[in-house]
């Protein structure tokens, strides 16, 4: 019976998807062992190292369904080494064909290919969902190019800005992050075949061919030199996971932030049976928000543990990929469902461009000070127009009073500007600045 949140048939939607399990399942751990024993005894029967008709019989045999999954389990409890494997391996392959499995390998040789081939699978996944993530962003920055919200700095109002321009800044951090993820292939998805201590002395005679011939099967990039204690790829791999959660992160967080009751200009995907309480019915609470922030929290926590896994002994250490075995699943886990759940965040948001619009008044006028500030200064000096609207500025926020108020009884002011003027000041969709402009470059930079 399933015993974690990631398996869980009750938890389990919160904490992964059925196509991430799917790739990370037991079957596919066996297959990915399977295959890189096979792709190994390929290359040394095309070689002439081991006979070619028993290397025939280790590739056709090579299938995780015809194993006893649950005995390498067993066997797991005396062994951490491959063994598990190639005893059930053994059982199933006919004409003595097992004595010329693994030859001349080390068990770190099929278990570090295998989890780089996992995690291949899994950063395709992941990739996939990130670009889809960016898409949906791309969409909203184009809708709401010029859809006028107030920008906030230090969690109050400071400037308007436009909502399309808040999207265009997700879609240039999630393009970073793509960027990221699509840069570490060359480093990360490189398989291993280097013998006991990485010298390939039981092969020596044919050994580099048989390790690029190898890798060519399984679409691998070929080792330099052994990584058996050089985990930097896993700490990068995962590195860069936590990275992307945290830019994701930020932008669900953001998200959260602007469902407040007091603000409602945007809103999680909502329809007619999602009960946000058991006990109050008008809640429509955040909830796949918060379970993606969670999630996304979670992974960025695992990052820290992979690299402390870094600090491995000598030409071997099974401490430190033991780590890994588990730690990095679990991160691609909690990455996927968090990426599932966000896609549909970003494609279904709900944005009330009515409570923005409302929210820019809310303030009466004060959000507009610096565009005051800026009309003042050519004729009164930058310092002496700040000091002047700062005065007027503290006393229409601790009277609450329209800052248009305060301005036309200000000697200062009333001399140099009409009431007409005043009003074009204090219209924020005067004073966006280059708001849209910015939001087209993004555009450009990541439309197809």
């Amino acid at each position: 019976m399933p015993s974690t949140a990631i398996d869980s048939q009750i938890h389990g939607c919160m904490f992964s998807t059925d196509e991430m399990r799917k790739t990370l399942s037991d079957e596919a751990w066996v297959q990915k062992w399977l295959d890189t024993e096979a792709a190994l005894a390929k290359a040394q029967g095309e070689l002439g190292i081991i006979p070619k008709d028993k290397a025939d019989i280790i590739q056709k045999y090579a299938k995780a369904e015809l194993l006893d999954i649950p005995s390498i389990g067993e066997f797991y409890k005396s062994s951490i080494t491959i063994v598990p494997l190639l005893k059930a391996f053994k059982k199933v392959l006919p004409d003595n064909a097992g004595e010329f499995v693994h030859w001349g390998a080390t068990s770190q040789d099929i278990v570090d290919t295998g989890i780089v081939l996992l995690e291949k699978d899994a950063y395709e996944i992941i990739l996939r969902d990130m670009k889809l993530c960016q898409e949906y962003c791309l969409d909203l920055a184009k809708k709401h190019r010029n859809t006028v919200m107030s920008g906030r700095t230090h969690v109050v109002h400071a400037l308007p800005i436009t909502f399309g321009y808040k999207a265009a800044i997700w879609v240039d951090e999630l393009g970073r992050d793509i960027e990221r993820l699509e840069q570490i292939q060359d480093r990360v998805f490189v398989g291993e075949m280097a013998g006991a201590v990485g010298t390939l002395a039981s092969q020596p005679e044919h050994g580099l061919a048989v390790q690029k011939r190898m890798m060519e099967i399984l679409g691998l990039n070929v080792p330099t030199i052994a990584w058996h204690v050089a985990r930097d790829n896993q700490a990068e791999f995962v590195s860069v996971l936590a990275l992307c959660a945290g830019t994701l992160g930020r932008i669900i967080h953001e998200i959260l932030t602007l469902q407040r009751t007091e603000i409602l200009e945007l809103e999680e995907p909502f329809f007619m049976g999602k009960v946000g309480s058991s006990t109050m019915p008008h809640k429509r609470n955040p909830a796949v928000l918060e379970n993606v922030l969670a999630l996304l929290r979670n992974v960025r926590s695992i990052a820290p543990s992979i690299v402390e896994s870094m600090i491995s002994e000598n030409e071997r250490d099974w401490g430190c990929f033991l780590s890994e075995w588990e730690a990095i699943p679990r991160a691609c886990h909690l990455m996927a469902a968090a990426l599932e759940k966000s896609k549909n965040i970003l494609k279904n948001l709900i944005v009330y461009e009515q409570h923005m619009e409302r929210n820019l008044f809310k303030q009466k006028g004060l959000m507009m000070s610096e565009c005051v500030m800026m009309h003042m200064a050519p004729r009164l000096g930058r310092m002496t127009a700040h000091e002047i609207i700062y005065k007027g500025a503290m006393e229409a926020y601790e009277k609450e009073i329209p800052f248009k108020d305060v301005l036309m009884n200000t000697p200062a002011v009333k001399e140099e500007f009409t009431e007409e003027e005043i009003d074009h000041m204090l219209n924020p969709h005067s004073y966006i600045g280059l708001a849209p402009e910015f939001v087209d470059r993004v555009l450009a930079k990541y439309s197809k």
